[in-house]
């Protein structure tokens, strides 16, 4: 389904026959006018602003917790800045998302290493895991699941700006189905490994369930480096949107202006970030909130609703339409309940 929203999200960008247009928002603006525009551009600054704030939690918390012991034990907000600061720079000094490449491929890598070291450890502890308790289906979570795993595939938000970038942006149809069938195969050894051995004691993230050692550390230290690479994608994402909306450009103010005041801009933003970072309380189950609600909108509704808006429904074959209505109404499904449980999770964290 992820496969099938990216591309047609694509197709949108083409869809007026004229001139492409850039961002998720102007997608929605051509749909439904200015207010469907505004609403896409809160939920997309959402997930773009939210999952580096949470980047910069996880890495703040694992680099103070390999720091244990030791001078470099300074607490978690300290390395939080420092961390929000690591990613400023890169974020402040390129421009594109062709730029930023590197950072991705680097993810990948960084991940593959992780999914390793989990399966291999995992395997050698299983001797030690002893009455471990497996459910074969539980059915009444399947929504929230849904709602949960659709942040894996939640690449939407950038892609209008990836495929901008590419070199044969034609491609773009195998680009995104090779890229979300190795996330895919990644979670899926992470996830049968992990359950398979540690069962309901399995604990998030996986890393932390295989035994203390050089294989953990090394596992933490990958995935730090990997959410600080990871999180100038989104904030660039996001920055390269606000200056679309207020057409910053070479053209218009001259390179050395255009650069000051992309450069404040991204500041600013990151400032932003790590203020959040350090100071809201529950923002991990808020973010379920807005998460829940969000990504299953941006994920699977809005990319067919307005594909559909924008290039006809007549013209479709009925087995697309009868496809687009059931990723329309799995998305439903994981949006209404992952947002009651997401409810339930603050209201627990707020009493």
């Amino acid at each position: 389904m992820s496969i099938y929203t990216g591309i047609i999200l694509i197709r949108c960008l083409y869809a007026n026959g004229k001139a492409r247009l850039t961002t998720y928002k102007e997608v929605a603006t051509a749909a439904f006018g200015w207010i469907g525009g505004w609403v896409t551009f809160f939920f997309n600054a959402w997930i773009l602003l939210g999952a580096p704030i949470l980047y910069m939690v996880l890495s703040g918390t694992n680099l103070n917790h390999l720091c244990r012991g030791t001078a470099g034990e300074i607490g978690e907000k300290p390395w939080i800045i420092i961390s929000s600061v690591v990613v400023a720079i890169p974020f402040i000094l390129v421009k594109t998302m062709k730029e930023v490449a590197w950072m991705s491929a680097f993810g990948a890598v960084a991940t593959l290493v992780v999914v390793f070291i989990c399966l291999a450890m995992s395997a050698i502890d299983k001797p030690n895991q002893v009455n471990v308790h497996h459910d074969a289906v539980i059915w009444n979570m399947f929504p929230i699941a849904l709602s949960t795993i659709s942040f894996s595939f939640g690449g939407n938000v950038v892609y209008p700006h990836v495929e901008a970038s590419m070199k044969k942006p034609q491609d773009w149809p195998k680009v995104v189905a090779g890229g979300l069938s190795t996330c895919a195969f990644m979670y899926f050894v992470t996830a049968i490994s992990g359950y398979l051995i540690y069962g309901s004691n399995v604990l998030s993230p996986i890393y932390n369930s295989i035994p203390e050692g050089a294989a953990q550390i090394v596992a933490i230290v990958v995935i730090t480096l990997h959410v600080l690479l990871a999180a100038p994608i989104l904030t660039t994402s996001f920055s390269l949107d606000i200056e679309e909306m207020l057409n910053i450009t070479v053209e218009r103010f001259g390179k050395v202006k255009e650069f000051l005041l992309r450069a404040i801009i991204r500041i600013l933003t990151m400032v932003v970030i790590g203020v959040i970072a350090c100071s809201v309380p529950h923002f991990g189950e808020l973010m379920s909130l807005i998460g829940a609600f969000a990504n299953c909108t941006l994920i699977f509704i809005f990319p067919v609703t307005f594909y559909l808006k924008l290039t006809g429904v007549r013209n479709k074959p009925i087995y697309e339409l009868l496809w687009c209505a059931l990723v329309v109404i799995l998305g439903l499904v994981g949006l209404v309940f992952g947002t009651i449980e997401a409810v339930k999770e603050l209201i627990t964290a707020f009493s």
